[in-house]
């Protein structure tokens, strides 16, 4: 019961994924990255462990098409799910379950995937798969671009119960040398319980990048 935006940004290649629903926390269910890696959402009838197995076969160098029938394989109610992933070379992939909760489905282009369900209609998703390459194309700061994705999601309908938690995840375009669990990020906000949580979600990437700046690693404290 939820939509979400990953991307790749062109020319940086960042890494994002951001994710809204009238749930709590979606940040602790939905989205993941790993940098060098790829992002990855898992939702719908959430199975939480499926990220961390996709991003597992991406870094294993498996090509996206590939991970998702892994991960058919290793879910016996995959048609439940809704899977988006995209790789650090930008190659894509998506999901969607025959028994998810409709309106579901997604869109995939150059570098980004967008897949919602439980939402109020197919504009929802035609209308983020235009912000997010019109986005990329002008090549927009990847995590200011992720939250308008979701707002225009939200203005187009977005999800049918309504509005509760949302997040962003932003990771770097290169592995690590030594990898840490977890992966270290760019940027890690989440709104858990909001009267309008995109729209706060939105005022702490402001905040970030007021304490944080565009030079800021995520090693360098603060």
């Amino acid at each position: 019961m939820t939509f979400t935006v990953l991307a790749r940004a062109g020319r940086t290649a960042e890494l994002g994924v951001a994710s809204a629903t009238r749930t709590l926390s979606v940040g602790a269910a939905v989205p993941a990255g790993a940098p060098g890696v790829g992002v990855i959402a898992s939702q719908a009838w959430t199975n939480r462990s499926l990220r961390g197995l996709g991003l597992a076969l991406l870094a294993a160098g498996t090509e996206p098409d590939e991970v998702l029938e892994r991960l058919h394989h290793a879910d016996p109610d995959f048609r439940l799910r809704q899977v988006g992933l995209v790789d650090a070379l930008g190659r894509v992939a998506a999901h969607t379950g025959a028994d998810c909760t409709d309106h579901a489905g997604h869109r995939t282009g150059d570098g980004w995937v967008v897949l919602g369900n439980l939402l109020t209609g197919p504009g929802v998703l035609d209308a983020m798969a235009e912000r997010v390459a019109a986005g990329l194309a002008a090549h927009q700061d990847l995590a200011g671009l992720l939250v308008d994705v979701l707002r225009v999601g939200e203005r187009t309908g977005g999800d049918r119960r309504g509005r509760q938690s949302a997040a962003l995840l932003v990771v770097d375009a290169h592995r690590p040398e030594h990898p840490v669990t977890p992966p270290e990020t760019l940027v890690d906000l989440r709104v858990d319980d909001h009267a309008d949580p995109v729209t706060e979600l939105a005022r702490l990437v402001v905040l970030h990048r007021g304490d944080h700046g565009p030079d800021h690693h995520p090693l360098s404290g603060g």
